[in-house]
């Protein structure tokens, strides 16, 4: 196969707000478990976005930062709710900018999502209401609370800003804290942040306005939102439509369409390799919101193929894919696309590759019978 950049409109330069991506490949977040004990970035992490930079990724995000100490999620998750991780933390762009790849820092609060012995309490949500998957019952946020949020998230922009990334992703999907406040699901309130789809909207909606006031305009903020829940009572794809609306007045600068969280029992990496013509299951809904915004938007879920991909890009259904799991695998696949050295990704979806360890391809691991360990 010839080098393919001067015919594909994979390899044409975008913007997003100030910064000009190289290509219409994005790293879609994934949580690496590759933080230290305390949350602070560990060689292993560097190593892999230098990889995936080298790979020639256009847009890298990073898996999700908790942005304070009762959002964290998962072991081995990245912090960024205190000015101590930013040294540490500047060492990922430092590694990603010796290329022409962009990188972003994913921002989120794990909310409901957790477990009481991981953050030393009982967690947060908008309202009371049971979380099935993780069996507790999580305590109301007081009206007070909600501003510390918001500050929260403000600061880690900042620090993400101080420490040389190029911009965040504020997370509003998969069910985190700020996607519990968008779903009617789990935001029953009926003060000013929850009842109307603008109330619900509203801490989302300010995170964005905050973030490019202190951070500035040229800073750009992204998210990642739920174009459904995907449960019955959740936030479907009519009310995410008019949530991506009051974002993008607020200042936002491309959006990250997703779906699903834990209490659904769906989420965004769904298992199994699809026929071309079902890759990016999120896509459809990608290319709604592509029609009601101005803004750049991203479509994911299991893309593979180049030539699928290319024609997402071409039909005006997305301006960007996102991948995950196949960059796992396969870091250079974007270089190796553009070479011609392949046209599809050699991942099979096993899901295996999400290992507390750390990320790496489980099917490698097997097939080679390596023990578990980064495939950088």
């Amino acid at each position: 196969m010839p080098e393919i950049s001067s015919r594909s409109p994979l390899f044409a330069p975008i913007k997003i707000g100030a910064v000009e991506i190289a290509n219409r490949f994005v790293r879609a977040a994934t949580h690496e478990f590759m933080a230290d004990a305390s949350g602070g970035v560990a060689d292993r992490l560097v190593l892999l976005m230098g990889d995936l930079a080298q790979g020639e990724v256009g847009l890298i995000i990073t898996g999700h930062a908790y942005v304070r100490p009762d959002g964290i999620a998962s072991p081995r998750q990245t912090a960024v709710y205190d000015d101590r991780f930013i040294p540490a933390l500047a060492r990922i762009p430092d590694a990603v900018h010796r290329t022409s790849a962009r990188i972003f820092l994913q921002i989120s609060h794990s909310g409901r999502q957790t477990k009481a012995k991981m953050i030393g309490g009982l967690p947060i949500s908008p309202s009371a209401v049971f979380e099935p998957a993780f069996g507790l019952m999580p305590r109301e946020m007081s009206a007070a609370d909600v501003p510390d949020i918001r500050e929260a998230f403000l600061q880690a922009a900042r620090r993400a800003r101080d420490a040389g990334f190029d911009g965040v992703q504020v997370h509003c999907a998969h069910g985190y804290l700020l996607s519990s406040f968008l779903s009617p699901h789990t935001n029953r309130r009926t003060d000013d942040w929850g009842g109307t789809t603008a109330k619900r909207a509203r801490l989302a909606v300010e995170i964005v306005a905050g973030i490019k006031e202190i951070c500035g305009r040229d800073f750009p903020v992204i998210a990642k939102l739920n174009s459904t829940d995907f449960l019955p009572g959740g936030l479907d794809l009519e009310e995410s439509l008019e949530i991506a609306g009051l974002l993008e007045a607020a200042g936002l600068d491309a959006l990250e369409i997703s779906g699903g969280m834990t209490e659904a029992g769906r989420g965004s990496v769904w298992e199994g390799v699809r026929a071309e013509k079902d890759e990016g299951y999120f896509v459809d809904a990608a290319a709604r919101f592509k029609k009601a915004l101005r803004i750049p938007v991203a479509g994911l879920g299991g893309n593979r193929t180049l030539a699928h991909m290319e024609a997402i890009v071409r039909e005006g259904r997305a301006d960007l894919v996102s991948m995950s799991r196949p960059l796992v695998r396969e870091p250079g696949l974007v270089r190796a696309f553009r070479l011609g050295q392949t046209a599809k990704s050699a991942c099979i979806s096993c899901n295996k590759c999400f290992n507390p360890r750390g990320l790496s391809c489980g099917d490698l691991r097997i097939s080679r019978h390596i023990p578990n360990r980064t495939i950088l």
